[in-house]
């Protein structure tokens, strides 16, 4: 892990060193191009793709897509039929798994509607109205005279816009969420208003040695050779399949090089709009300290893995490798291209640009004039708390906390909530919690544990044998019982190791609690000061809610020859015969034979420049006509930049071509019912 990570910073580092110096003048997208439903670039699209893209064209874009947790979808057919990456449901494929089954190594289909699996806690959020609040949110905060004082007068009043909105827009039989998202930094604000479907069921998915073809070896690599896609489907309040004109037609004839394609979904947060400050903090600070963390973690669960493959829980274990590994490389690519002169470069030009934008303005130099060395301030302060803050990072995720750790976290809550007379139903709540907290391997608590205190350092001198042996959570039947004979003190191991990391916590949370406030507050004005000067022709940085891109088919560079613009079946097997069954490139047992009348010159992955990020697995890649042509699921080793800048000329989002889902469906999978559904016959 550790040799390829390496490796992969170097080939960042310098292939990127070796650019033009007059690389480094920001350029016209180096902000992207993700661009908002509210401000659709419609004159764009149209000017530069030679067709109408009017309002009603965006409409139909937007309603057809979807938001699912973690990911994005899209309707396929006018009966509640969605599409989304494998990945994006491999842990709710193996949540719907009966006794003595293992989907992900079987795949799944529905042969008939009524074996659709009910997927439980699945959500799927449709966006249908956008409601600008700026003016609203602004006149609540101008008033206030603190940075704290703002924070509350801005929570405030997204409480009441949301509240407003939901009342509006509230329907018999659906549920509907509200998110006001702050856009440009908060220099502007949107109320989302989106149709929330709960009733979400499993209709068919491949094994995940296809969706995941590859492993960890390929990811944010290409040429790529995965079957990454999984169809389900939104059923209404009625018990039916959901009526859904708005879906996106199935293509047939896919997309070809220099065809252009809009791919619509949800990017995670970005950083383009930070300073290069910001950046430098990133950088030196924050994501080291991160990398170190998961490292540590992957290394563990990688461990226990190994040591036992066919263990009951091996399947969770290996999501949670799939998870880590993940976010590793993407992290390091990231820090990579920190460290990488072009990026910092370019981003220095965009910050001098907007500075001289300022300065040249009165009126905005005397608002927004100081932002850029108050900003460097604090992250000058942010710095003597890094060790405090590296010590803490991720401490509760439940995929890294050892769980004796998380159970002494909800046993500290309850006593706390016991002693102060909470509500009856509170008390409850915490106790269902602490109860459905079940055991690990024993040699899997004792490592995270053994990392957790390492992770620690000098805060704490307990053992991970005393925290094991000695405390009444270290075992879930154990913990249950001394909760309900009122037998837990403070006094047990493990709630003493919580009481002694709280303390350490408190005495540097107020002042870093009060900068990260101050710094949010500037990210703010600076966002209002770039929109004051650049309006909408620069897309926000990306915040989890719903976009389109645009980009187009193009091969690119690399190693000193040509990735294609797109793969086929026959270098799936290439893949497979080269490397062999006891790789990360085998196959299930129904692949290894190619299906007869399987055609194995279907293009299967293709690339685009379109501009993409972690958010954007499983979101649609779509032609001028919203014909679907293929499902975005990762992005090349040169698009790790995307959190900080975009560079088109090497940079490629990734996806399945809809060609080779339907080839699957039709020699592979006998899977006739959803390939008629997705074709319209």
């Amino acid at each position: 892990m550790n040799k390829n990570i390496t490796i992969l910073c170097c080939l960042l580092l310098s292939a990127s060193s070796l650019a033009a110096q007059d690389t480094l003048r920001a350029g016209r997208f180096d902000a992207g191009k993700m661009w908002t439903f509210e401000y659709a670039p419609q004159k764009y699209f149209t000017e530069t793709y030679g067709f109408d893209a009017n309002a009603q064209w965006f409409e139909r874009a937007r309603l057809a897509a979807l938001r699912i947790p973690g990911c994005s979808a899209s309707f396929v057919s006018a009966n509640g039929l969605i599409v989304t990456n494998h990945h994006c449901a491999r842990s709710h494929i193996l949540n719907v798994s009966r006794p003595g089954e293992r989907l992900d190594e079987t795949g799944f289909y529905a042969a008939t509607q009524a074996d659709e699996r009910p997927v439980p806690n699945f959500t799927a959020d449709q966006l249908i109205a956008i409601h600008d609040v700026s003016a609203e949110v602004f006149a609540a905060t101008e008033r206030a005279t603190t940075d704290e004082a703002r924070a509350a007068a801005r929570s405030a009043v997204v409480g009441r816009i949301e509240a407003r909105y939901r009342t509006q827009h509230a329907r018999d039989g659906t549920g509907v969420l509200v998110q006001v998202v702050p856009l440009y930094a908060g220099g502007r604000y949107s109320a989302y208003v989106f149709r929330r479907y709960t009733d979400v069921r499993l209709v068919a998915a491949p094994e995940l040695a296809l969706g995941y073809f590859g492993g960890d070896a390929d990811n944010f690599t290409y040429p790529r050779y995965a079957l990454d896609f999984t169809f389900l489907r939104v059923y209404g309040p009625d018990g039916k399949p959901l009526a859904t004109p708005n879906h996106f037609r199935w293509s047939k004839d896919g997309v070809q090089q220099n065809q252009v394609v809009f791919v619509i979904g949800n990017p995670g947060p970005t950083t383009r709009m930070n300073s290069v400050a910001q950046l430098e903090f990133i950088r030196d600070v924050q994501l080291p300290a991160t990398l170190r963390v998961q490292q540590s973690r992957w290394d563990v669960i990688h461990a226990v893995y190994t040591a036992n493959p066919d263990a009951p829980n091996a399947a969770v274990l290996r999501n949670q490798m799939f998870s880590l590994s993940n976010r590793l490389k993407a992290g390091y690519g990231r820090l990579a291209a920190l460290h990488d002169s072009v990026v910092l470069g370019k981003r220095s030009g965009a910050e001098r640009q907007l500075i001289d934008s300022i300065n040249a303005r009165p009126a905005l130099r005397t608002k927004y004039g100081a932002l850029f060395e108050q900003l460097r301030n604090v992250q000058q302060q942010k710095r003597r708390f890094a060790d405090t803050y590296a010590a803490t990072l991720m401490f509760g995720d439940p995929t890294i906390t050892p769980l004796v750790l998380r159970r002494a976290l909800l046993a500290r809550a309850l006593i706390q909530a016991q002693q102060a007379s909470a509500p009856t139903d509170s008390i409850a709540a915490l106790r269902r919690r602490l109860a459905a907290l079940g055991n690990s391997p024993p040699s899997l608590e004792r490592r995270l544990l053994e990392a957790q205190l390492s992770q620690w350092g000098n805060w704490l001198t307990m053992r991970d044998t005393l925290l094991l042996c000695c405390s009444a959570l270290a075992d879930s039947a154990r913990a249950v019982a001394a909760v309900e004979a009122r037998q837990l003190t403070l006094d047990d191991p493990a709630l003493r190791a919580i009481e002694a990391y709280q303390t350490q916590v408190a005495s540097f949370q107020p002042e870093w609690q009060r900068l990260m406030a101050q710094e949010s507050e500037l990210n703010a004005q600076l966002g209002r000061a770039r929109f004051e000067i650049y309006g909408t022709s620069i897309p926000p940085d990306a915040t989890s809610s719903p976009r389109i891109t645009d980009g187009v088919v193009l091969p690119y560079e690399y190693n000193g020859t040509m990735a294609p613009v797109y793969t086929t079946f026959f270098g799936m097997y290439d893949r497979n015969r080269s490397f062999g069954q006891n790789s990360e490139w085998a196959l299930p047992a129904r692949w290894l034979k190619p299906a007869d009348g399987l055609e194995l010159g279907t293009p299967l992955n293709f690339i685009s420049t379109a501009d993409t990020y972690g958010g954007n697995s499983g979101s649609p890649a779509v032609t001028k006509d919203l014909e679907l042509v293929g499902l975005n699921f990762d992005r090349n080793i040169n698009g790790l930049s995307r959190d900080y800048v975009y560079l088109p000329e090497k940079g490629r989002n990734i996806m399945v071509d809809v060609r080779a889902v339907a080839e699957a469906l039709r020699s592979v999978y006998s899977a006739q019912r959803v390939l008629n559904e997705i074709l319209g016959q």
